[in-house]
């Protein structure tokens, strides 16, 4: 579904609710030129309490601490952000729906340094579905390993959620689907597991849960963060600073994605070697279950996770 199908209209822009077909940059933008930008994915909910942004404030945190090492000075506070976001939402009557904020270096001059250039700052808000597709969160998808690896740490800051980083997980994901596959698993410099272009990575073996450590070249995801919490509060052991080899995959009892688009996809195929049974194997299913009952507030635990609209 395209933008122009969907009933949203407005954009919040450097403070300003702008109408959504005049939310534009000029062509000389730093941000366009040299991926200058850093940017987050959220999701709101439709609850019985009504539409719960889930884990706001860790995803802002995220947006600043990103900004950090680009010395990107972002001119609203988490508290403006957070209002702009519930007035968008409130505006489009939107009872779910994903969130993208961003800050990105604007126009000023044209060349690599961004001194002088402003900071501009937005917020969209529409609605979306399953990321990779309602049937993928029941009966998993194919991935295959891409021929792109992931940037080290020692090159870019892995850890910063970067527009221009983005040419990576694009060139990888693009390479699955070119080649029949739903999505990438990337490796990094070392030849071990990293992460999807979009997504965490887990693998199950003897009931336990293992997942690559963020000095693996890895994006710290709030969704993994949350998914460790909650297998670890159902009983399961997760080890959660490992290397995890590309053979390692293969041989896995279960495998399965998080992010905040992917939620939590299960992985039925790595390059066409059967995970498993084939199918969502019941650690998956178990801590899948217990995500969605947390972020469609079934249960009242975990409020502190919500901002409500």
């Amino acid at each position: 579904m395209g933008f122009d199908e969907m009933d949203v209209d407005t954009i919040w822009m450097d403070g300003e609710y702008v109408d959504w077909d005049e939310a534009q940059v000029h062509v000389l933008t730093h941000g366009l030129h040299y991926g200058s930008g850093v940017f987050e994915g959220a999701r709101c909910y439709d609850t019985e309490q009504g539409p719960a942004i889930f884990r706001w404030e860790e995803h802002l945190e995220r947006l600043f601490q990103s900004a950090k090492p680009y010395e990107m000075e972002i001119d609203h506070s988490i508290e403006e952000l957070t209002e702009a976001t519930i007035e968008l939402i409130q505006r489009q009557e939107l009872p779910s729906c994903y969130i993208r904020p961003i800050a990105f270096y604007g126009y000023n001059s044209l060349g690599v340094s961004p001194k002088d250039c402003p900071t501009r700052t937005a917020i969209a808000v529409w609605p979306w579905g399953a990321y990779l597709g309602e049937e993928a969160l029941e009966n998993g998808i194919d991935v295959m390993i891409s021929s792109w690896r992931k940037h080290a740490s020692s090159q870019i800051p892995t850890n910063a959620k970067t527009t221009g980083l983005y040419v990576n997980s694009m060139l990888a994901g693009e390479e699955a689907r070119r080649n029949g596959y739903a999505e990438a698993i990337v490796l990094n410099k070392e030849g071990n597991v990293a992460e999807g272009p979009g997504e965490n990575v887990f693998l199950v073996r003897d009931g336990e849960i293992y997942t690559p450590g963020l000095s693996e070249s890895i994006l710290d995801g709030i969704t993994r963060e949350t998914v460790i919490t909650l297998a670890e509060d159902l009983g399961y052991t997760v080890h959660d600073n490992v290397s995890i080899s590309r053979g390692e995959l293969n041989t896995a009892d279960e495998l399965f994605f998080t992010g905040s688009a992917a939620e939590v996809t299960p992985i039925r195929k790595v390059d066409n070697v059967v995970i498993g049974d084939g199918s969502r194997g019941p650690v998956t299913e178990d801590i899948q279950s217990r995500f969605f009952d947390v972020v469609e507030r079934k249960t009242d635990e975990y409020d502190e996770w919500f901002t409500y609209v």
